[in-house]
């Protein structure tokens, strides 16, 4: 088949919006160029039609290299998995780490003046001029005096106050969620902890961690997501390393007249024929983070497609999942001063500025950094069964 009957059939089957009278080669090809969609298939096209003219002995051989290319992947899927459990390994040792960290925030311990020691770099003296050594004595003794005052006056100040609710404020992925109703519960958050699932399923366990309140009677609110690290059987050269593929929420014992999730409106109705007007109340979805704990239900049926919103929701809600796990659990402080959003900051202008020279290098060169992106970008819930 010729390059022009080619696009032919693409002008007829694909592209059902009105064309100009041009129907010249030249003037098909403008139209498809439009049209990213249109020249993919195009190029897959050609390319099932130069692979259909090749000799049958190079088609054999293409074969015998596919079945090579797949136990190559099949060796990587191994590889992905020794690595999920090395991550499991040194998660224990983090573990007692991230205890620390929330008894400090929810003040149940106070930390030593020994383990309050960190000097930034402008309280650096070995920057300051000798003149300006005298003046900060001077202004420490009054700063010391101020900070006793202060510190006699909020006594019953304990830990860090609100100090996830100011982590989801600062991150944009994760404030989009939050509303003005659920701040005053995000305020009683005060430790999210990960678990990581070794195997069957492999995977991990968000867990949140409240103190009580007037909104819900739960102290620790779950979501769990499970990941599979093995090719597709219809698709196996498309495997990147472990990916989320289900997920799955928890009940919140809502207190009565507390839910955020949901929101009573009322609408007036008329009747047909008596002309009479009732007003009728009504229970609709509310938006709120704490939707997260209800994630949009899979078909048991791999065949049945899932509608488009919710496939949507799903994607953004693995990425969240993932994101948390990867980012904000295990730099939570960095979050809190806004130091880490810096670098992240810096990191996308980083790649923009280069991205463009060092095409020719693998930006996944790192089997780690692979391993985790993958789990955020492979992302496909029509495939996903829900138990």
């Amino acid at each position: 088949m010729s390059d022009r009957d080619i696009l032919g059939e693409v002008r007829y089957d694909v592209v059902e919006e009105e064309v100009e009278e041009n129907t010249g080669v030249d003037g098909i090809t403008e139209q498809v160029l439009r049209r990213p969609d249109v020249l993919a298939a195009l190029q897959g096209r050609l390319h099932a039609e130069m692979l259909e003219q090749l000799p049958a002995p190079v088609k054999r051989r293409i074969k015998a290299l596919k079945k090579i290319q797949l136990e190559a992947t099949n060796i990587e899927a191994k590889f992905y998995e020794e690595v999920h459990l090395l991550e499991c390994k040194y998660h224990k040792l983090y573990t007692p780490l991230y205890e620390k960290r929330g008894e400090v925030i929810s003040g149940v311990y106070e930390p030593t003046d020994l383990e309050c020691e960190w000097e930034s770099d402008d309280e650096k003296e070995e920057d300051l001029s000798a003149d300006m050594k005298n003046k900060v004595r001077i202004e420490e003794v009054d700063a010391d005096k101020k900070q006793e005052n202060e510190i006699n006056k909020n006594e019953e100040t304990k830990g860090i106050p609100n100090f996830w609710l100011t982590i989801f404020k600062n991150v944009q992925m994760l404030s989009e969620m939050v509303q003005e109703h659920d701040e005053p519960i995000l305020k009683h958050l005060f430790d999210i902890k990960v678990i990581l699932l070794e195997s069957n399923p492999m995977g991990f366990v968000l867990e949140f961690h409240f103190s009580p309140n007037e909104y819900f009677s739960n102290s620790v609110l779950t979501k769990e997501y499970e990941m599979k690290c093995a090719p597709e059987e219809n698709n196996q050269f498309s495997f990147e390393g472990p990916e989320i593929y289900k997920c799955k929420g928890c009940i919140i014992d809502w207190k009565k007249g507390k839910n955020v999730t949901v929101k009573t409106i009322k609408k007036k109705q008329k009747h047909k024929s008596r002309g009479s007007v009732r007003t009728v109340t009504k229970t609709v979805q509310n938006d709120s983070f704490f939707n997260f704990f209800s994630p949009p239900p899979i078909p048991d049926d791999p065949e049945v497609e899932m509608e488009e919103d919710a496939r949507a929701l799903l994607t953004s809600d693995f990425e969240i999942g993932h994101y948390i796990r990867e980012r904000i659990v295990p730099r939570a402080i960095l979050y809190f001063t806004g130091e880490a959003l810096e670098d992240e900051d810096f990191e996308e202008e980083e790649e923009g500025e280069e991205g463009e020279e060092e095409d020719d290098e693998d930006p996944e060169f790192n089997p780690g950094n692979k391993r985790a992106a993958a789990a955020a970008k492979n992302v496909n819930p029509a495939d996903c069964k829900q138990q």
